[in-house]
C-alpha cells in the first residue's frame, strides 16, 4: 500500500498550480529566484527566463491557465471513487506523456543541446521561449508528479482488483 493516495498528491499538485497562479499574476520574479529552477537550470545548462522579472501579459495569461487547471482538478478529484478512479487513469497518462515531451524538448533543443541548430543553420522558432530553466523545472516537476500519481493508482486498482476477487470468493463460499 502507498504511503501517499494517489487523490491526495492529486490535490497537492492542484494547490501547487493555484499557489503558482498566484506568484505568475503578482510576482512571477519570485518562481524565476527560487531554488530548484536555478539548480535545475544550471545543471541542465539551460538559459535564465527574462519575461517572468515583473508582471505582465503573458504571465498573468499563464496564472489564468494555471487557476483553471488547479481548480478543475480540485472538483475532478472529489468525485466519487468509481467515476474518479476511471477519470485519472485517463488522465495520468496522457499528462505524463505531455510533460514529458515538454521536458525533453527543452532539453534537447536548448542552445548546444543535441537537436539544437547552430550557426548559420539556426532560425529562430516558435519554440524557442521554452527553452529555459523555468519551463524545464516546471514540466520536470510536473512529470515526477504524474509519474507517482500513475504509479500509486495502478497499486490502488490492484489492491481494488484483490478486494474484490477475495469478496466474490467468499459470497461463492457462502452459496
Amino acid at each position: 500500500m502507498a504511503i501517499v493516495s494517489a487523490y491526495t498528491i492529486i490535490r497537492t499538485l492542484s494547490l501547487f498550480h493555484l499557489t503558482l497562479a498566484f506568484f505568475f499574476l503578482t510576482a512571477p520574479h519570485k518562481i524565476v529566484d527560487q531554488n530548484l529552477v536555478f539548480v535545475l537550470g544550471t545543471a541542465m545548462g539551460l538559459p535564465d527566463a527574462q519575461s517572468f522579472e515583473r508582471p505582465s501579459a503573458p504571465a498573468a495569461f499563464l496564472s489564468a491557465v494555471l487557476a483553471l487547471l488547479g481548480f478543475s482538478d480540485l472538483v475532478a478529484v472529489a468525485l466519487p471513487e468509481e467515476i474518479a478512479s476511471h477519470h485519472w487513469s485517463s488522465q495520468t497518462p496522457i499528462r505524463l506523456l505531455f510533460f514529458f515531451l515538454i521536458t525533453g524538448y527543452t532539453y534537447t533543443f536548448k542552445p548546444g543541446g543535441l537537436g539544437a541548430k547552430e550557426g548559420a543553420e539556426y532560425t529562430a522558432g516558435a519554440g524557442d521561449n521554452l527553452k529555459n530553466n523555468v519551463v524545464f523545472t516546471w514540466g520536470f516537476v510536473e512529470m515526477v508528479c504524474w509519474f507517482w500519481v500513475y504509479v500509486t493508482l495502478r497499486d490502488e486498482r490492484r489492491q481494488m482488483a484483490a478486494l474484490l476477487i477475495e469478496k466474490r470468493k467468499a459470497e461463492a463460499d457462502s452459496l
